[in-house]
């Protein structure tokens, strides 16, 4: 195996990472998990010693349903609606860099204001991060999406 045959083989694996994407439907059923966590959260109160389980469950479905949605393709695919993915992507990182690094400080200033018992410092939970972000690239591609 030579040296360009060996790039080539590197590059395509690269290139297939990066273009990977759900098939359609995979939309409606990161909607349908997204709903059930709506519902997960009406149904906490009916299951008061349960609380905790259902929360941890409902924050899964939440993030796997929004990863659905972020991942599935458009009906229709093209260079365009790649590059808007990829530009959506690239602020929703940089946004929750930001997020995940001000956030607890902005927090703590906050609680500290509003009670004068001196709250402890609390970084954020991976679910807040990760909704966070995705909500973010969401919002950017579809409002990048529609206004191109």
């Amino acid at each position: 195996m030579n040296k360009e045959s060996f790039i080539d083989c590197e590059r395509n694996r690269i290139l297939s990472v990066l273009n990977f994407r759900l098939p359609y439907y995979f939309k409606y059923i990161g909607a349908v998990l997204v709903v059930s966590f709506f519902s997960l959260i009406l149904l906490k109160s009916q299951f008061p010693e349960h609380i905790e389980l259902m929360r941890n469950i409902g924050r899964k479905v939440f993030v796997i349903g929004l990863l659905c949605i972020s991942l599935a393709r458009d009906k229709e695919e093209d260079e365009m609606t790649n590059a808007i993915r990829l530009q959506s992507y690239t602020i929703a990182f940089i946004l929750g860099v930001i997020y995940a690094v001000i956030m607890p400080y902005v927090e703590f200033g906050v609680s500290n204001a509003v009670q004068s018992g001196g709250e402890s410092f609390k970084d954020l939970g991976d679910f807040q991060v990760l909704s966070f972000m995705f909500l973010i690239q969401l919002g950017f591609y579809y409002t990048l999406k529609r206004n191109r």
